[in-house]
């Protein structure tokens, strides 16, 4: 029988056991902090890409017999490079930068495993832009329904300046590596190398970023994805700069949709940073118009299915069978309103009866066998092959035989990107198209260039 008193020898032994176990676990709460747990959550969903481009250094030789001035081409050792990128989606959509996977003829994907393990997958690029440096692959599963750890973006703008960020990738191919900063800046605009950075407001930490992190994700601490790291001030130190989300989902809402990948006409922007997502913009006579979709929509399901993420919206919004129609459920003021859309090519509406219509005159391609007749060295843009009388074409003093190489600053090399942007003006507003002719003087032939206003009817 225990002794009675204020404290017995038992209690005494439990407290200092108790007291000891408190401790070990204070000690071991203060390695487990914030940093830790958002390496933790996002760090399975980083990837290493390496990539292989195979070279060839053409040559011209004069061989009478053979091939008459034939080129031929030189096989070189493949060009190999690393890079870093962070899984969007856990069906196997890696976001990267472009620039790391531009022309590259294999693509491979190596993912740890978390037990010090690795495992490597092929991918192929399913969308990229080298303006926005911003690239889509796609891992080919090694078998069906395979899924993979994904890691989620932050809000648009939720930016705190001083905030801790990690740096996530591959330095140096040295696998996965984080490296600890501050946000120092949210909209930086300097100039890097001395080429002027094409994105405004890029992110700039002072957190390490090296060769091979270029593709990963910056994080913030709650494991959210604010940015992805692009590039390094070579000439100061700490000066490193990352893709900010919001300038990832815009590009995304641009390149992973049916007209940007397969010509088909949907006609509604849809916000990718949203949640739910939202329609941001619909353009007038497009099929989703047709459909009844307007700005401000919330998409509810795509063919029965509630999207978790834009990638999902958009990879179900493709691939549609030869029918093109997709069934939205979208949510407006509260309302379920079911809705059915059929895409079409775009070519179907934006072609050259629409540029006719709009500014009487016919534009055809500019075919390398059209560019040699006409005495152009190049087959970019649009020649104008017909002038409709007493239309704006002729009042603008358009010929048979002129080049259009823009309208309005955007390159056009083909009828769609030139009908949307006659399409996209309304009557009576001007456009400005760069023109090039090639004018006789002499016995010479000179390329003149210009500048043409066209009022639109």
């Amino acid at each position: 029988m225990l002794k009675q008193g204020r404290y017995s020898k038992l209690e005494v032994v439990i407290g200092l056991v108790l007291g000891i176990t408190a401790l070990g676990q204070a000690e071991e709460s203060r390695r487990h902090d914030a940093v830790v747990e958002a390496v933790g959550q996002v760090m399975p969903g980083v990837v290493n890409i390496a990539t292989k481009t195979r070279m060839q250094r053409v040559r011209y030789y004069y061989d009478w017999w053979r091939d008459n001035w034939a080129p031929y081409a030189q096989e070189l050792p493949p060009q190999e490079s690393a890079g870093s990128g962070v899984v969007v989606d856990a069906s196997g959509y890696v976001l990267t930068n472009d620039h790391v996977v531009k022309d590259a003829d294999e693509i491979w994907i190596k993912i740890n495993a978390g037990s010090g393990e690795a495992k490597v997958y092929q991918a192929q690029t399913v969308a990229g832009s080298l303006t926005t440096d911003i690239a889509l692959l796609k891992i080919t599963p090694e078998e069906p329904g395979e899924t993979f750890a994904a890691a989620s973006f932050a809000i648009d703008d939720d930016l705190l300046l001083g905030e801790t960020v990690l740096a996530l990738g591959n330095p140096f191919g040295l696998g996965g590596s984080v490296s600890r900063g501050i946000l120092s800046s949210k909209s930086r605009r300097a100039e890097t190398g001395g080429n002027k950075l094409d994105i405004p407001d890029w992110l700039q930490t002072d957190a390490s970023i090296n060769p091979g992190n270029s593709g990963g994700p910056l994080i913030n601490l709650d494991g959210k994805i604010i940015g992805i790291n692009v590039a390094v001030l070579k000439e100061g130190q700490g000066i490193g700069f990352a893709i900010p989300v919001k300038r990832v989902n815009e590009s995304l809402s641009r390149i992973f949709t049916p007209e940007f990948l397969e010509g088909n006409w949907f006609g509604a922007a849809i916000n990718a940073g949203s949640t739910p997502l939202s329609v941001a913009s619909v353009e007038p006579n497009s099929p989703a118009a047709k459909a009844g979709i307007t700005k401000g929509d919330q998409i509810s399901k795509i063919d029965g299915h509630a999207p978790l993420n834009y990638i999902e919206f958009a990879s179900r919004l493709l691939n549609q069978d030869r029918k093109r129609t997709v069934k939205l459920q979208i949510n407006r003021n509260s309302k379920l309103i079911d809705s059915t859309v059929k895409l079409i090519p775009e070519k179907a509406y934006f072609n050259a009866g629409l540029i006719r219509e709009k500014t009487g005159t016919t534009l055809e391609a500019l075919t390398p066998e059209v560019a040699r007749a006409l005495g152009f060295t190049f087959s970019e843009g649009l020649v104008v092959s017909q002038v409709d009388d007493d239309s704006p074409a002729e009042e603008a003093g358009l010929i048979t035989g002129i080049v259009i190489v823009a309208i309005d600053g955007r390159k056009v090399n083909d009828l769609v990107s030139a009908a949307r942007a006659i399409d996209g003006s309304a009557s009576g507003e001007i456009v400005t198209l760069d023109v090039l002719q090639i004018r006789r003087k002499g016995l010479f032939l000179r390329r003149a260039t210009g500048n043409v206003t066209l009022k639109i009817r």
